[in-house]
């Protein structure tokens, strides 16, 4: 008996050492980073386990060493266990862009693949694969679209697609227009990433829906539901140049139907920097707040009730390393400030009707208070927007859109754009302009859609303003569309609220006529085609677009360098090409995106003589290519990113036949390197290099900034007729001039930051 008893004991303190762990794991979306509920996890010679809603799982490691896991619109993986006991495997979305929800194309919500009008979407986790500080900067890595700096002073700048300039992109935050031309650039700065859902970008005019300033393409921000957001997130980024970014979110439940997202980006850059000799800061300093939240109200039938507001504050300069605020528009040391105050309102609420309307308003506030040497710019405009949409279904074909809008345009500064030519008094810009629009989708068979669009807007100086529209898709086998985008474009010029060169004080603006309504006629056809080997995937897509200006306000640099030269198009413009996308993803490991755009922008006209003669736009790239290639490695939680681009030559802006520097850029690019470590659920770290190959445009031209010694040009000589004189000392005969500017004076940087999720 005594022998059982010890045999019995033995074999009991033997039994846990012989039996195995469990493993637990957690399976995530590797994009979003949200968990996976509903994953199927299975084990060799063992029953499938389903993860639970946060993604989570536990298996017995007695079955095997390999873990299968899959889930529906993910490429399945294998995991193998080894001797981990705890696992976090992120899961790479098969195809689930193509399923995608748009709302951008036809302004109302319709899966990618069936938009008529091709939309490009891109996740936060895109822009992720190159950090900034902003989405402006983050849309360098988007084909097609360029962030272009104009000023190499004060670093403003706006966003051209296909070629066009900034005031030819429309900018929207969830759907609604809140940039105006004064904005068009901090309209894109200070929306935390952190709450961005997603950016939908249309490439080509979309003035039969959105109206003016569409006429080149639009980018939509929208912003995540706070019924979906996270608890609380938080990205903080630092550079080796001192440059400090934090971005925060949360969201809050204010009672039993309301819930609020709250966001916060803050942007610091104060170490002024002086790298090629000109005794100008490279870079401006900034400091900027940013302030969003939006409300989202529970209704009955799941009907729509949101509003949001955000509030935007940056104080920058540029200028002279010795500048401070005491020399502030003084004549001792050149510097140009800006200080940039600036609200949004932007709601939509659906009306409680048995049909779909909706009626959706924005507002905002935008005071600049700035000047650029001893020139004063005081800006201040108010925009109000109203439209109210009805969505409705007739019969089995048809799906009307019809909408009514109202806006109204406030704006008044400190120059002659306000003034009355006549009396000399302060006449400040107010306009109202009411639109009616109609759309209809008509679905002729499964293959086939046809979309016919029809806007009519009237302008008090310009009268009624048409805009038709037409799209055509084709569905072919084997995930094949064909697009075909037509219509017409209109824009009301802004003159002063856009070109920052203007201000500057180097140049005298002159214009020699009423400037009319630019119109445009434009078509893009669209080819997209996915293919599928096993774990391998291929997306192509591919855009020819043509545009024709009737009518364009192109800045003329070149009849005077003194001048910068305003009027009517005599004769005609266009601008034409061809872009691809590449999409090539291989399992869970491997993904890569590449682009090239090839265009031709130009515009013709006839000389004095009779001649034609035709000339390219300044900043206007005849072509370009970006780049993202992604590795993981998913055992280890390790990501890494390589992006680029790469421009052609461009025009640039000379003062006279006699200025040294290069009448076209070189060909150019900014690479970038990024290493990213998933260490939890929660929490992620990240660290790279910026311009890996150290290029900026100091590199190819004697000097970026003309006469930056004398930039009130006191030491110039003048002959009888006002011209300036060749010296010694100016042998070229030059002003001071700092629009020469076509890419970053920053150059390489160390980079790395830290994002925490709380979901």
């Amino acid at each position: 008996m005594k022998q059982i008893t010890l045999l019995l004991i033995i074999v009991s303190l033997g039994l846990p050492s012989l039996a195995q762990p469990t493993v637990s794991g957690q399976v995530l979306d590797a994009q979003t980073r949200e968990p996976l509920a509903g994953a199927t996890v299975r084990m060799e010679d063992s029953s499938a386990i389903v993860t639970d809603k946060e993604g989570k799982f536990v298996v017995d490691p007695q079955h095997g060493l390999t873990l299968k896991v899959s889930a529906t619109g993910y490429f399945t993986q294998l995991v193998h266990i080894n001797e981990k006991r705890s696992l976090l495997i992120l899961l790479v979305p098969d195809h689930r862009e193509l399923d995608a929800i748009v709302v951008t194309g036809t302004m109302k919500p319709v899966k990618r693949l069936e938009s008529p009008v091709a939309v490009e979407v891109y996740t936060p986790q895109f822009f992720r694969k190159n950090p900034a500080p902003s989405i402006f900067e983050s849309l360098q890595n988007v084909n097609g679209v360029r962030p272009q700096l104009n000023c190499s002073v004060c670093n403003t700048g706006d966003i051209h697609i296909n070629g066009l300039e900034g005031p030819y992109t429309m900018v929207t935050i969830d759907g609604m227009p809140i940039v105006s031309s004064l904005a068009s650039v901090y309209g894109l700065f200070g929306i935390p990433t952190q709450l961005i859902e997603r950016v939908e970008i249309v490439k080509g005019p979309a003035s039969g829906l959105y109206g003016s300033e569409a006429i080149g393409g639009l980018i939509n921000i929208i912003t995540k539901s706070p019924d979906k957001a996270p608890v609380f997130t938080a990205n903080m980024m630092a550079t080796s140049w001192q440059e400090y970014n934090i971005d925060m979110g949360t969201t809050l439940k204010l009672g039993k139907n309301i819930k609020s997202l709250l966001g916060v980006d803050y942007y610091n850059y104060q170490h002024p920097v002086d790298k090629n000799g000109d005794l100008f800061t490279d870079v401006t300093l900034q400091h900027r707040i940013s302030i969003f939240n939006k409300l989202s109200l529970t209704r009955k039938h799941n009907r729509v009730a949101s509003l949001a507001a955000r509030y935007f504050y940056e104080d920058r300069w540029g200028g002279d390393m010795r500048w401070n605020k005491s020399f502030r528009g003084g004549d001792s040391l050149y510097g140009e400030s800006i200080y940039t105050n600036r609200w949004e309102l932007m709601g939509n609420y659906q009306l409680p009707l048995q049909e779909k309307i909706f009626l959706s308003f924005s507002a905002t506030s935008h005071r600049q208070n700035s000047y650029y040497g001893t020139t004063p710019y005081m800006g201040n405009q108010r925009i109000a927007f109203g439209q109210l949409t009805w969505d409705h279904k007739a019969g089995a074909s048809h799906s009307l859109l019809t909408g009514a809008a109202l806006r109204y345009n406030y704006y008044d500064d400190n120059s002659t754009a306000t003034t009355d030519t006549l009396s000399g008094k302060n006449e400040p810009e107010k306009y109202l302009i009411p639109g009616l629009f109609i759309q209809d989708e008509w679905k002729l068979d499964a293959h086939h859609l046809l979309l016919l669009g029809l806007r009519y807007d009237h302008h008090p100086a310009h009268g009624g303003i048409i805009t038709p529209r037409l799209a055509w898709k084709w569905s072919l086998k084997d995930q094949q569309v064909f697009r075909l985008n037509a219509g017409t474009g209109f824009r009301v010029v802004s003159l002063f609220t856009e070109d920052h060169a203007a201000l500057t004080g180097a140049r005298a603006v002159k214009i020699l006529e009423s400037l009319k309504p630019e119109r445009s006629y434009n078509v893009n056809l669209n080819y997209t085609h996915n293919f599928r080997w096993d774990n391998l995937s291929l997306n192509l897509d591919a855009s020819a677009w043509y545009s024709y200006f009737t009518n364009q306000i192109i800045a003329d640099y070149d009849t005077d360098p003194n001048l910068i030269v305003y009027r009517n198009l005599q004769g005609h413009a266009a601008s034409k090409g061809v872009t691809l996308n590449m999409e090539l993803n291989k399992g869970h490991r491997f993904k890569s995106l590449l682009g090239a755009t090839v265009q031709n922008v130009n515009k013709t006209e006839k000389d004095a003589g009779g001649h034609t003669i035709t000339t390219r736009p300044v900043l206007t790239e005849k072509w370009s290519g970006t780049w993202s290639i992604s590795y993981s490695f998913p055992a280890a939680g390790i990501t890494l990113d390589y992006t680029g681009n790469i421009y052609g030559p461009m025009r640039l802006p000379l003062l006279s036949d006699k200025d040294p520097r290069p009448a076209n850029s070189p060909v150019w690019s900014i690479q970038n390197i990024q290493c990213t470590k998933l260490v939890n659920s929660r929490l992620e770290i990240f660290a790279g290099i910026k311009n890996l190959l150290n290029w900026t445009p100091a590199q190819s031209t004697p000097f970026i900034i003309a006469r930056s010694h004398d930039p009130f040009d006191k030491q110039l000589v003048y002959d009888a007729g006002g011209n300036i004189l060749p010296t010694a000392e100016n042998p070229y005969a030059l002003s001071f001039d700092p629009s020469y500017v076509y890419a970053p004076n920053q150059g390489i940087r160390v980079f790395g930051g830290v994002r925490y999720t709380v979901r």
